[in-house]
């Protein structure tokens, strides 16, 4: 259902891995917030804190924030989701993704969810 390879946060973000970590919604999100018309991204350069507001998710229904799972320096952007945003709803895991941050410090994976705890999360 949840991608094994990725992490994921209590606040719907996924994580996928690595020094330089990719981070989007998760399915579960996209689907609860509708059809995604607008998407406003931080820039690249901007340090963020794990669990700073960074970007916003505009849909048909509601404006919803989206946090950083870990702290450290944006390193780049989906800049196709300008001219796409409902790349976010057809491909969430994959083209859809929203940033990239060069993390501070490893560690901070640690605190995410795996994805069979992610599931449990959302099916409660």
């Amino acid at each position: 259902m949840f991608p094994a390879e990725l992490l994921y946060t209590t606040a719907h973000e996924w994580v996928r891995p690595g020094e330089v970590v990719r981070v989007g919604i998760t399915d579960y999100a996209a689907s609860e917030l509708g059809d995604v018309v607008f998407v406003s991204l931080p820039q690249v350069g901007d340090e963020v804190a794990a669990e700073d507001a960074c970007a916003e998710v505009e849909s048909t229904k509601s404006v919803s924030s989206v946090y950083s799972p870990v702290g450290g320096v944006i390193a780049a952007v989906n800049d196709a989701l300008n001219d796409a945003p409902e790349t976010i709803n057809s491909d969430p895991y994959g083209e859809g993704w929203l940033f990239e941050v060069r993390l501070s410090d490893p560690g901070q994976l640690d605190g995410l969810l795996h994805s069979d705890a992610y599931a449990e999360l959302v099916s409660g």
